[in-house]
């Protein structure tokens, strides 16, 4: 069952379109990862599911509710972890989370969420003397105290070193065994990459490939290549007539490049084995997905430049 559901979601703001018909679904349970570069309407989509920001046209729902329509009902079933939040310097952690429980009438223990998001020990410190992924650790606490169904973050680990974010991912996967529902928004492919199993790549308003992450792979990307070190200065007399269509032979490096390399892969290694020839060089590569969204985002970047 899908707990978000967009469909040809439209925001302009004057001439300048910020969201061109994006569609995409998040089931429930599932952490769903929105990426792509400053100003590519990732935090406009999340205003909008939210209930922040209306839309100038198509279909939103979120926990089967219209976020357009301010519904209190929504309010009590999402928690938000926005770019920045004011705390308040002079509350400790532990007043800050209890104040925030207030607004809910079945919120957890405040307790329990001190504990999930590793903060018990820094209870009695004032916000104002939080390390940067402390503070961060305190806004998921506030996103969770109501017990919510569906969690929104937006760039959750921004600022952060890398430790930092490590731990915050650690406290996010944990979320998402919980049970709950994230969106989480992000310009780093690593961090998406760790934490949600299908993801949305957004680039200048529109959603250029989704799917789990092989899935985006074999979108983007171009076809994966076998490689093997034969040596020598050209391909084998005897190597096998149906690989010889798509291999390339450079430096002693025999290269097929094939949209399926299992069999290849196979029929390559039997062939090495029965000729006798090295097999630790045996390779299959394909460009991470990493490099397949930096080459897209530079490639947006060269055509809205023209």
């Amino acid at each position: 069952m899908s707990l978000i559901v967009v469909q040809n979601l439209r925001k302009s703001y004057g001439a300048r379109v910020v969201l061109d018909g994006i569609s995409f679904e998040v089931e429930r349970g599932e952490t769903f990862g929105l990426i792509g570069p400053t100003g590519a309407g990732k935090t406009t989509t999340l205003g909008i599911l939210e209930g922040y920001h209306q839309r100038d046209a198509g279909d939103v729902l979120v926990a089967g509710l219209d976020p357009g329509l301010g519904s209190p009902r929504l309010r009590r079933r999402i928690g938000i972890v926005l770019q920045e939040t004011a705390l308040e310097p002079e509350l400790t952690v532990q007043e800050t989370v209890r104040a925030f429980s207030r607004y809910y009438p079945q919120a957890l223990s405040v307790d329990r969420v001190l504990d999930f998001v590793a903060l018990r020990r820094a209870e009695r410190q004032r916000a104002a003397t939080l390390s940067p992924g402390q503070k961060r650790r305190l806004e998921i606490a506030l996103a969770v105290i109501g017990d919510p169904e569906v969690l929104f973050l937006d760039e959750p680990t921004a600022g952060l070193d890398s430790e930092a974010r490590r731990s915050l991912w650690r406290v996010i996967a944990a979320l998402n065994g919980e049970g709950k529902t994230i969106l989480l928004s992000s310009p780093d492919m690593e961090e998406v990459e760790a934490l949600a199993g299908r993801l949305a790549i957004l680039l200048d308003g529109r959603i250029l490939a989704s799917g789990q992450p092989h899935e985006l792979q074999q979108a983007l990307g171009p076809e994966p290549t076998v490689e093997l070190h034969l040596g020598g200065a050209a391909l084998p007399r005897l190597f096998p007539q149906t690989l010889r269509a798509i291999a390339s032979f450079e430096r002693g490096w025999v290269r097929l490049k094939c949209r399926d390399p299992g069999p290849v892969a196979y029929e390559l290694l039997l062939w090495a084995v029965r000729h006798q020839y090295d097999l630790s060089s045996l390779t299959i590569a394909r460009p991470s997905l990493e490099a397949l969204y930096l080459q897209a985002t530079r490639r947006g970047d060269q055509e809205a430049a023209c």
